[in-house]
């Protein structure tokens, strides 16, 4: 049951069986006392496919705890293909299997893509978008782009990312076209979701209403002890992962396909801001830029000797983590 129990799995679980309806909530009688807006903190399009995968008769028993893990493994193979598909279309690589594999492999993204959480959907949909902007469909960027901002809010970030690309066009061409409109559906993708919270809630801003969960403060603000979702000085990993993304930002700075470079500025300025002991969560739709950024690197056969020799501590890490941050839970009956 540790892979039910791992945070924020069962949360989402929640949310898929209420839809957010305040009296459901409390009818499932949670063993952990939260109000119930802290719910809102979780976007239903994860909670959305968990629903509907409860719905299909072969899941059997523990249709809502199944589906959770499904959803996540399902979307991580699609995840995995299209990644490898983007990186031959645009032709990124010599070496796009192996360079899929490193991704898959990242210690966090390991543990991520094998519990319940959004993440590997989340990014899915954010370089769906990204795929789809560089070719100049705007409004299928649009729409994926708004998918992902009702999967995760952080996919607002790639609206600021547009913004910016068409900034530099209009520097560049003194022009500006209509169907570039079509980004607006990311933002709206955020309005839908703040009024689906109106309307259960009665309070259209019950995100940031929802406890302890915005962690945008100062820049650094991690390294900072004292504070509630840090708790440790021991953040030397922080660091290393501000400068691979930050290194990953400079090195796509003239990359052609001018979305994921202004992508990964604006996603690693916000992350810069978070103040949450697990950047390494936070800044995972940056790893699969960092990979873009450093292909020849993170291919080349002395990566990949060490690669090897390192995949037994990944799982070991893995292994380890699975069994570490779960929910205690003792009465299993509200997530059924």
């Amino acid at each position: 049951m540790t892979v039910y129990q791992h945070y924020d799995g069962p949360w989402y679980v929640v949310v898929a069986k209420t839809f957010y309806d305040p009296k459901q909530i409390q009818n499932l009688k949670l063993e952990a006392t939260l109000p119930e807006k802290y719910f809102a903190a979780h976007l239903p399009g994860y909670p959305i496919l968990i629903k509907l995968m409860s719905l299909i008769r072969p899941i059997g028993n523990l249709p809502y705890l199944k589906s959770m893990v499904v959803v996540n493994l399902l979307a991580t193979v699609g995840l995995a293909i299209f990644f490898y598909w983007l990186l031959n279309k645009f032709k990124l690589t010599k070496n796009p299997l192996l360079l899929v594999s490193v991704f898959l492999f990242l210690p966090r993204f390991l543990v991520i893509r094998s519990i319940g959480a959004p993440e590997s959907l989340f990014i899915l949909l954010m370089l769906l978008s990204l795929y789809f902007f560089e070719k100049s469909s705007f409004w299928l960027a649009g729409l994926f782009g708004g998918l992902a901002t009702i999967t995760k809010t952080p996919g607002i970030l790639l609206f600021g990312a547009y913004g910016l690309v068409f900034i530099e066009r209009w520097f560049r061409e003194r022009r500006i076209e209509g169907r570039w409109l079509w980004i607006m559906l990311i933002p709206l993708g955020l309005l839908g979701v703040f009024g689906l919270f109106g309307k259960q809630y009665g309070d259209f801003l019950a995100y940031f209403h929802s406890g302890d969960n915005i962690h945008l403060v100062y820049p650094f603000s991690v390294f900072e002890f004292r504070k509630p979702w840090v708790g440790t000085a021991w953040l030397e990993d922080v660091f290393f992962y501000f400068f691979l993304y930050g290194f990953t930002v400079l090195s796509l700075k003239n990359n052609k396909h001018r979305s994921l470079f202004y992508f990964s500025l604006v996603f690693f300025t916000a992350t810069v801001f978070v103040q949450h002991r697990d950047i390494s969560r936070y800044s995972l739709p940056l790893w699969s830029m960092a990979l873009i950024a450093f292909e020849k690197f993170f291919t080349s056969k002395k990566f990949l000797i060490i690669f090897l020799i390192l995949l037994p501590a990944i799982y070991l890490y893995a292994w380890n983590f699975l069994g570490y941050n779960i929910m205690p839970i003792g009465d299993w009956r509200p997530f059924l």
